[in-house]
């Protein structure tokens, strides 16, 4: 039931769209294109508000207010350039590993055992991951013919793992979220091995493509910062053993080390570097998360909901900046071929839902299990993708597809879970 204080706001948001919309269209006619600009911001800050007030659209607020600040950004690009003499996206890589870090708040090592518990689940939906998203990501960039690094970021977006949006869209389809997890954790841990071999085999003719370079970002960009949220979350749980402790401690050091050794072993820097990388690394990733959460110890474990609650909002807005802060560097690029470039990420996204259905149900797995894969397989860690076309020094031509294609995963991807939802399996019917 609609209270009348809430018809009241729904009427005055619609009002406004239309104000708003109408003045940008004049505007526009009239070549007034900046402060058209800002009426069309406007629209869509408006429209995120008018959402929010049905429980049928609410999920779509955040994605439309990214389509209101990147349209900031692409009229007035030269605010999220620079913040005095210093560049922005020098903020991309650290807010990157912030997100990580909240994402391996949310696994813990039990996750993994899902592979134990459904082995052929998890290995149908890896294959599906790192086969379908990278291979149509390579016929859409041959066959619409974009320019080499607009073609390379669209391979580049599909050959990254799975994120954590993925579990959320399952989690309100109802899927199989013990599959959902594992296939989220496995896919990441194996991401410094597979992405930068895809990459290079999809994507080398069109950029030039270190392997080990590629991969050693990677485990910067998430491994690492994982590792950091999973001793972040076991030191903060309601009941902390020393031996879980312990144990935790052990194999993640023992994974930077194997890590390292393994950078020495291809040449990224020598045998000598082995102890100080793990040393540092240790102690950035390992001991800022032990000494923080013994600081918040009592504020987490009495209020819980409190932390999960402000990483959400940061891992939100973090997302949101380096989507802007991206556009804008491709500002003149996006002009150019926009909307080719959205029509061919949405029609990546679809076609990652559908063939990650068909092939998980060719392979005999259940109805629930087919719906979580499509889901893991047509949703991807867009920040990942666009860390690593920063770290190439390409994030206003690689960096673009993987911007365009996070809102619109969010958009499809909520739409698909709500669906599903909404169509209960017979079995749970009954």
């Amino acid at each position: 039931m609609i209270t009348e204080t809430k018809k009241s706001f729904v009427t005055l948001f619609v009002v406004l769209e239309t104000v708003f919309l109408t003045a940008f269209l004049l505007l526009t006619w009239f070549g007034f294109y900046r402060t058209g600009g800002l009426c069309f911001a406007g629209f869509w800050f408006c429209l995120a508000a008018l959402v929010r007030f049905h429980a049928m659209t609410k999920s779509f607020s955040y994605t439309i207010i990214v389509f209101g600040c990147v349209t900031t950004s692409m009229y007035f690009p030269e605010f999220y350039l620079h913040i005095g003499s210093i560049k922005t996206t020098v903020f991309i890589i650290p807010i990157l590993q912030v997100i990580m870090f909240g994402m391996g708040t949310q696994l813990s090592l039990q996750d993994f055992q899902g592979i134990l518990k459904n082995p052929y689940g998890v290995l149908v939906g890896m294959i599906c991951q790192f086969s379908i998203m990278p291979t149509v990501g390579f016929l859409i960039a041959t066959g619409f013919g974009f320019e080499p690094e607009i073609a390379a970021g669209i391979i580049l977006v599909g050959s990254v793992p799975c994120g954590i949006a993925s579990n959320v869209m399952n989690f309100i389809a109802k899927s199989n979220m013990a599959l959902a997890v594992s296939l989220t954790a496995v896919s990441t841990l194996v991401a410094p091995v597979l992405t930068p071999l895809l990459v290079k085999l999809l994507a080398g003719q069109f950029v030039e493509i270190v392997y080990v370079k590629m991969m050693v970002e990677i485990t910067y960009l998430v491994i690492l910062p994982i590792i950091a949220g999973l001793m972040f979350r076991t030191l903060t749980t309601s009941t902390i053993h020393f031996r879980s402790v312990l144990l935790h401690l052990t194999v993640f050091i023992l994974l930077i080390t194997v890590f390292n050794t393994l950078f020495a072993v291809c040449g990224y820097y020598s045998y000598n570097d082995i102890f100080n990388q793990t040393l540092s690394q240790c102690c950035i990733f390992l001991l800022l998360p032990v000494l923080g959460a013994f600081l918040l110890r009592t504020l987490i474990v009495s209020h819980p909901e409190w932390f999960d609650q402000a990483l959400s909002l940061i891992s939100m807005i973090g997302l949101l900046l380096t989507i802007v802060i991206i556009n804008a560097a491709g500002r003149d690029h996006l002009l150019k071929i926009g909307f080719l470039l959205i029509f061919a990420c949405l029609l990546h996204n679809l076609l990652g839902f559908f063939f990650g259905y068909l092939l998980a149900r060719l392979a005999g797995l259940e109805e629930r299990s087919c719906r979580t894969i499509a889901i893991e397989v047509g949703m991807q860690n867009g920040g990942l993708a666009s860390g690593l076309a920063l770290q190439m020094g390409k994030v206003a031509t690689v960096g673009l597809a993987p911007a365009i294609f996070g809102p619109l995963m969010n958009i499809t991807g909520s739409s698909l879970a709500t669906w599903w939802r909404n169509r209960p399996i017979e079995k749970d019917k009954q």
